[in-house]
């Protein structure tokens, strides 16, 4: 839906105007040739998406935002297909957070079709996908060298990437029976089992933090900023950014239903569901419980009983709604589930219509 090289040039830089300019060219030309939305984001495109954002080791946030545009675009995509595609596809950049290097390096170092094109020549891309020069992904990757250039090491070569499978994974177990999303590479340690620290709101945990109540080993629950319950999933920027400041970056583990920024690394998961607000497991949680979040198992669990876990289902009652009236009060009662991408206009066909009580 871009021109190659277009979203990672410095905005600085006089190559935007070149490519602003034809992008503008391309954009008529696509009118005049109907290449309409639809023709270009395909279940092929959406996979395409899923590969290079697994192999430039991307945001959190690109699994809750392609979710959503498939679902405008009526194209089937779910949780697993992340997962599996995760499994086939290394992390070959270096970059930031957990990284050596920013958007500008892998810009000079060939940009996202030099990764586009080490994917498409292991077969880990469809080279058949449309895009919005009318030109098959093949095709506008043709000149492209099937190498990353030896003179540099944010893109590393096929062989030698920086990890065996990607980065993003989908954790489930009985607190994201639905899934939730982490970070697993680059995390010093990959399984952890504390004791929980439990907070309504991002606010009472980042003031826990800065008060030096929070020790290793602990793992933070962050709960009621899901879709519905925030509402409408905020990142979780200060906490994280405090527990990296207090040096606990490797020592804590973190769980949410909101969100994260592109900037989080540690054993962070977010996007838990189902979300407190509707009674997901995460809900269920109280102070001093042990959790156990393995990365490697993709396990997200907390560790009582099943019979105590449904006594405390049929004991949980919502927290009052933080809006009644207005825009958000509306957004609260038709968003869905994060792990369908936070949509408003229902699933289906159907609209979504369980009102937060």
């Amino acid at each position: 839906m871009s021109l190659p090289y277009s979203s990672t040039m410095a905005a600085e830089d006089a190559e935007i105007a070149v490519s602003a300019a034809r992008s503008g060219f391309v954009l008529a030309e696509a009118i005049r040739k109907e290449i309409l939305p639809e023709k270009i984001l395909t279940r092929e495109a959406f996979e395409n998406a899923i590969a290079v954002v697994m192999a430039v080791g991307g945001s959190t946030n690109a699994v809750l935002h392609l979710l959503a545009i498939a679902h405008a675009a009526g194209v089937p995509l779910s949780l697993d297909d992340f997962e599996r595609i995760r499994e086939r596809v290394p992390v070959l950049c270096d970059l930031k957070p957990s990284g050596r290097y920013v958007a500008t390096d892998l810009h000079q170092a060939g940009g996202i079709p030099q990764v586009m094109k080490i994917l498409l020549v292991h077969d880990r891309l469809h080279g058949d996908a449309l895009t919005i020069t009318g030109q098959t992904l093949s095709d506008v990757l043709r000149d492209v060298p099937a190498e990353p250039r030896g003179d540099q090491d944010v893109i590393r070569p096929w062989e030698n990437p920086l990890y065996a499978q990607g980065h993003l994974a989908i954790l489930k177990g009985n607190l994201a029976t639905e899934g939730a999303v982490a970070k697993i590479t680059g995390v010093k340690n990959p399984k952890i089992s504390g004791p929980a620290r439990v907070f309504d709101s991002e606010e009472s945990c980042l003031k826990a933090i800065l008060s030096g109540k929070i020790k290793p080993g602990d793992v933070l629950v962050i709960r009621y900023e899901g879709p519905k319950g925030g509402p409408g999933m905020r990142e979780m920027l200060a906490p994280t950014s405090a527990i990296i400041g207090a040096g606990l970056g490797d020592a804590v583990g973190l769980i949410t239903d909101g969100r994260f920024s592109g900037g989080t690394h540690g054993m962070v998961v977010g996007h838990v569901a189902p979300e407190a607000a509707v009674g997901g497991g995460i809900a269920l949680v109280e102070e001093g419980d042990s959790i156990t979040i393995d990365a490697q198992a993709r396990l997200l669990q907390l560790n009582v009983s099943e019979v105590e876990f449904e006594r405390r289902r049929a004991a949980w009652s919502p927290p009052p709604r933080r809006y009644r009236r207005g825009v958000l009060a509306k957004y609260a009662a038709q968003v869905s589930t994060s792990s369908l991408g936070a949509i408003t206009d229902g699933v289906d066909g159907e609209e979504n219509m369980d009102v937060v009580r």
